[in-house]
């Protein structure tokens, strides 16, 4: 196996396997806060103003695994 091919290939891992937690987590977090609105929905303000901010602290963890994926694809790690 050549050198580019290994860089691919952990590429590839790092992007896929870096988008699998922050899609399952992205799921859970919708799915929890429209269960609580439906719950509780004088607390619906506080409970979408914490599911964004869930939803964007798991969105930058693909954005992490997508830049070191990016990063090894082109050889500078």
């Amino acid at each position: 196996m050549s050198d580019k091919a290994a860089q691919l290939i952990g590429m590839a891992l790092a992007i896929g396997l870096g988008a699998i937690g922050p899609g399952a987590g992205i799921g859970i977090i919708f799915g929890a806060a429209i269960e609580a609105m439906g719950r509780n929905p004088e607390a619906e303000g506080l409970v979408r103003t914490y599911m964004f901010l869930g939803f964007a602290l798991t969105e930058a963890l693909f954005i992490f695994g997508l830049v070191f994926g990016l990063l090894i694809g082109f050889g500078i790690l």
